[in-house]
């Protein structure tokens, strides 16, 4: 396979998974915002950090707020945007449509013309929802015709592949979200009867929702929703697709299928060995996002090990 080929593939797998998983991100915010309790003080400008946009965000909006962030994450033609994303996802299917099928690509160009025409409401709650729902099913039509379709060569590995390091990169935020407490609660009585354990119960309860894990998380974990209990699912539970341990596996599965893969493999292990380290650290509340940002700095690793073993010289997007 051409190296210009395999990172086509690559990153309009990478664009599509992001674009996803912006829409799950702007979807739980919204829920947040429904179900905390009243005393609780909405932090929007937290998903600027999540995301990492501060400084393109600053530039263009003074103020953190539920319009201003759903407009540049959705419509605002940014690097960051969903519908910058899904119009890259489909230059990149555009170009090697010969290595994919064809019901994959009119997905990937039905989603990316849908979403050009109805951006524009972003900034209107209701429509919002429903245009990120619309992003989040199709997104996954998307990858379902790709695993049902595609042989599984070089091709597939480099889709399974970006997949799965953007996953483990936004399940590592939404945990490291959740973990620094996502919501300041400058208000709260410490002593109001229940009030932490319902603020808890509730921030942990949609960082699952937005993971698509709640009832997945209940056949594993049969207590209710605890900080603990979410974390070590979401980072280490083996056979739930959205975990970071499961897509760390996925990529070192898939490795085998490439040339030259060793420097890869590599990085991957020690991705895994971090990730193992980030248990002990699941009680230690101040010590587990210092354990997720050594994690995201592992998974930048991985991914540029991966451009100069098949990409580069030619690099790019």
């Amino acid at each position: 396979m051409l190296s210009r080929v395999a990172e086509r593939i690559y990153w309009q797998t990478r664009y599509l998974e992001r674009a996803e998983n912006t829409a799950r991100l702007l979807n739980v915010f919204s829920n947040l915002l429904l179900d905390l309790p009243d005393r609780t003080i909405f932090g929007w400008d937290d998903l600027v950090r999540i995301t990492g946009i501060g400084e393109s965000f600053a530039s263009q909006y003074q103020t953190a707020d539920e319009t201003n962030l759903a407009r540049f994450l959705i419509s605002d033609p940014c690097d960051v945007s969903i519908s910058t994303m899904l119009a890259m996802a489909r230059e990149n299917a555009r170009t090697v449509r010969e290595v994919m099928p064809t019901e994959a690509f009119e997905g990937i160009n039905e989603l990316h013309y849908h979403i050009q025409s109805t951006a524009g409401q972003a900034a209107e709650r209701s429509a919002r929802n429903e245009m990120l729902e619309e992003i989040i099913e199709n997104c996954q039509r998307i990858f379902g015709v790709l695993a049902g379709t595609m042989s599984r060569d070089a091709g597939y590995a480099f889709i399974r592949m970006g997949r799965a390091l953007e996953r483990a990169d936004m399940v590592s935020r939404m945990v490291d979200a959740g973990a620094r407490k996502l919501f300041a609660l400058p208000d709260a009585d410490p002593a109001a009867p229940g009030y932490a354990e319902t603020y808890q119960s509730i921030l942990w309860m949609n960082v699952l929702l937005s993971q698509s894990a709640y009832q997945m998380y209940r056949q594993h974990v049969r207590r209710r929703v605890n900080g603990e209990d979410v974390i070590g699912f979401l980072l280490h539970n083996e056979e739930f697709p959205r975990s970071v341990n499961h897509n760390l596996t996925t990529i070192r599965k898939v490795l085998p299928k490439l040339p030259n893969h060793g420097e890869v493999a590599s990085l991957v292990a020690r991705a895994r060995r971090e990730l193992e380290k980030s248990r002990a650290a699941e009680l230690a509340e101040h010590a587990l996002p210092q354990q997720v940002d050594d994690l995201q700095i592992r998974f930048a690793a991985i991914h540029d090990a991966i451009a100069r073993t098949w990409f580069l010289p030619k690099g790019g997007k």
